[in-house]
């Protein structure tokens, strides 16, 4: 879907239609094209015994009024006829939407897919700068938009232009040419009005979805922060803001209305006309013996046949147009480059033993804002290296580059002497599994959150490991065990608790490498004491890279590296950098001041 031949063009509405043209006829699906075609000699069938219907009513009228006895039969066959044919419209028209439906819904599953599967392979810089209320509303309404638009294009437009065809070569053979150049000009002035009163409506209705993805992402934010609204006392300052986004998108909304309201008057005025000035005509007709009475009903359904779907064409024409804005913002979005990509010739990581490597890497967020420079550094298979710091100091950012969530400016970071821009991003994060700080869990139970390392994974497997986690007794003591729900981002279990699921499922996920990324600095001492048991639990026999906030963590560890300001100042075991008197040592008397302090406190 996203070839540079499909969205060729300068003219926005005709990059994304031809966008959308392929979900209405879709490659590799016999089946559902099968169906389109059915759908549409439905349609062409329904708009047949619509004439029938006319036709039929027109005769009826005129054998009633030439009279006598005879007729009767004849005029309430034409009358049952009409009847049926009203009907079968009916039944048609409700078969072909039966039959289509799952192209519809086909088309818009497809387009969703392909959307969340893009987003979620955009940069984590994207996810950082990216409001989530305001892409939720851009991916449904776009998705939406393309069922809608389905049906309009097939069911609507050409539908209709078929009947204006048909009725202009029946008034033309019936009733003169005169009759057929009105209907073509009121189509042409309907058409035309449509347009332009639409065109300008368009710049309303994208004023209006601005402001309701404004509204939307100001409402999600502060439910995402619900805890800390409550901590500020700040649900008066929420309601305000969210109070003046919906202010301005009701004031925009009212505009939008209020143009409908002159569309559709314009539009009822240009069919009205076209009506009246027709039945005049037949009228007129009658009068000089040109044409029958059934005549002035037969010109009054036909126009009331026609003018069916063009009023439902104003409707269309703005659905469309108010669709093609949405699906414009979706593909925007799909057409948005992920920042990191897998090099064309990738291969999958081999790990051997999971030896890190950084290598001279430097790096930068922005080019006017380097955070790492000449940082060099192993983690050989199987042993442990802990970096520590002041905050900004740039330890996060080397799991973030192990990760691939970005790509260094300068050196190399290999694993197992392969670098990592030339091997997948899939099974690189398949070798890596992390313990993080800020554990976010998902709104389920805790066994689908610890199976989340390894979705695939046996009950069994899912309690092994969380008995590894030492949290399997904490589970099977709730009245709902391995089933109960955690809360939205987990809110329902404690830190401790929900570093334990963290731990379990990495456990479970069973990686070469380990990242514990100052996993219990937000713990209190006796919690992080029994966290740090299990983390070395996980941590025996594998390449372990650990980010530390808190010294007495890493003292076990076979190299420590000491950073700041982006570089690796010191580096050592805990017993030498001590010795060493440096920053290490500096910041271990820091702490443990620190600690003392709080025992003091605490008496």
């Amino acid at each position: 879907m996203r070839d540079s031949a499909a969205v060729s063009g300068t003219n926005p509405d005709l990059k994304a239609l031809r966008r959308f043209l392929p979900y209405l006829w879709p490659s590799g699906s016999t089946g559902l094209r099968r169906r389109v075609v059915a759908s549409m000699l439905l349609v062409v069938v329904s708009k047949a015994v619509g004439y029938v219907m006319s036709f039929a009513l027109g005769g009826a009228v005129t054998r009633m009024s030439h009279g006598g006895q005879a007729a009767v039969a004849i005029v309430i066959g034409l009358v049952v006829a009409y009847a049926g044919a009203r009907f079968g419209g009916v039944l048609l028209d409700n078969l072909r939407n039966a039959i289509f439906e799952r192209v519809g819904q086909t088309a818009a599953r497809h387009l969703s897919q392909d959307v969340f599967v893009h987003i979620h392979k955009l940069s984590l810089r994207y996810h950082l700068e990216r409001r989530t209320g305001a892409l939720t509303r851009i991916v449904e309404r776009g998705t939406k938009s393309i069922d809608t638009m389905l049906y309009f294009i097939l069911f609507n437009i050409v539908p209709t232009v078929i009947e204006l065809v048909v009725t202009s070569v029946i008034f033309g053979i019936k009733f003169g040419l005169g009759l057929v150049a009105a209907t073509l000009v009121m189509a042409a002035a309907y058409v035309w009005f449509t347009q332009k009163l639409t065109n300008w409506r368009n710049a309303l209705r994208r004023e209006m979805v601005s402001f309701d993805n404004k509204a939307t992402a100001r409402a999600v934010d502060a439910l995402l922060n619900y805890e800390t609204v409550k901590y500020f006392n700040a649900e008066a300052h929420e309601a305000k803001g969210y109070g003046q986004a919906m202010n301005q998108w009701t004031e925009a909304s009212i505009k939008n209305q209020v143009s409908l309201s002159w569309l559709n008057i314009g539009q009822s005025a240009i069919t009205n006309l076209m009506m009246g000035g027709a039945l005049a005509y037949a009228v007129w007709g009658w009068s000089r013996g040109r044409f029958e009475p059934g005549d002035v009903v037969f010109i009054s359904t036909l126009l009331a046949q026609l003018f069916r779907p063009l009023d439902l064409l104003g409707l269309v024409y703005r659905e469309i147009k108010q669709g093609l804005i949405d699906m414009e913002a979706m593909f925007k979005l799909l057409d948005t480059e992920a920042e990191i990509a897998d090099a064309p010739d990738a291969r999958p990581l081999v790990v051997t033993g999971g030896e890190i490597r950084f290598d001279h890497v430097d790096f930068a967020y922005e080019a006017r804002r380097p955070i790492l420079h000449d940082v060099s550094f192993a983690v050989p298979a199987g042993r442990k290296v802990a970096v520590v710091g002041h905050s900004g100091a740039g330890k996060s950012t080397l799991s973030r580059i192990l990760y691939r969530f970005y790509d260094i400016s300068a050196g190399a970071v290999t694993i197992d002497g392969q670098d990592i821009r030339e091997v997948t991003q899939d099974s690189l994060r398949r070798a890596i599994g992390i313990v993080p700080q800020d554990t976010v869990l998902f709104n389920d139970t805790i066994g689908y959150n610890i199976a989340y390392g390894r979705p695939d994974a046996t009950q069994a497997e899912i309690e092994a490991a969380a008995r590894e986690a030492a949290i399997h007794d904490f589970i099977a003591g709730l009245p709902d065990g391995y089933q109960s729900t955690v809360g939205e981002r987990g809110l329902k279990l404690s830190g401790g608790e929900k570093q334990r699921v963290a731990i379990a499922r990495t456990i479970l996920k069973n990686p070469a490498i380990l990242i514990l990324d100052e996993a219990t600095s937000a713990l209190d001492s006796a919690t992080e004491a029994e966290i740090q048991d299990s983390l070395r639990a996980v941590g025996r026999g594998r390449t372990t890279l650990v980010i530390a906030h808190r010294l007495s963590t890493i003292a076990d560890a076979d190299e420590i590296l000491v950073m700041a300001a982006g570089r690796i100042v010191e580096r050592g075991s805990h017993a030498a950098l001590l010795a060493r008197g440096g920053t290490y040592a500096e910041m271990w008397a820091l702490q443990a001041a620190e600690d003392e302090g709080r025992l003091i406190a605490a008496e």
